[in-house]
């Protein structure tokens, strides 16, 4: 009988191991992403970069919100859709190494040198009302989640996020 009792509390204690992890999957943080815009007829202003001075996001036709825009650092998941009816766009999740300073650009491109930003990952080029995932380690700091699609990063298309520890 105590065999069976031991096996019993293995089997549970086993079991209990395997529901923990799968909490611990769960408990990434959620970010919800909306990238939208007013339209492809507005017309698309520039100078709206991160870190520009005297920046003026009410004149911004296209932009990214996130909610909530602070986390704690470890896995995060970014649910995103395109909300815009009749323009691609896409979400980047930019490290920014030095906060306050204009990520690099490449200006024959009109969008963010990629490579050289720090790039975390992305959910590439959405259709309009569409919808993808991206999950990533973070840790603390300071990020900046764009669009990258060429015009819409210098038009507005970008929001601070915070990874607290």
């Amino acid at each position: 009988m105590r065999t069976i009792s031991r096996r019993a509390a293995l089997g549970l204690a086993a079991a209990m191991l395997v529901a923990g992890s799968a909490g611990a999957v769960q408990a990434a943080a959620l970010v919800q992403i909306s990238l939208w815009d007013k339209g492809a007829s507005m017309e698309m202003p520039m100078g709206l970069a991160y870190a520009v001075p005297g920046l003026d996001l009410a004149k911004a036709t296209m932009g990214i919100t996130a909610s909530p825009g602070t986390v704690k650092a470890g896995q995060v998941t970014f649910n995103v859709k395109n909300d815009s009816k009749d323009t691609i766009h896409e979400m980047i999740v930019m490290y920014l190494a030095d906060p306050g300073k204009p990520l690099p650009y490449l200006e024959a491109e009109n969008r963010v040198d990629e490579d050289r930003a720090g790039d975390k990952g992305e959910v590439s080029e959405l259709d309009p009302g569409k919808s993808g995932a991206l999950t990533v380690e973070l840790k603390a700091g300071k990020y900046l989640l764009i669009c990258n699609v060429p015009g819409h990063y210098g038009a507005g298309m970008w929001v601070e996020f915070t990874v607290h520890p």
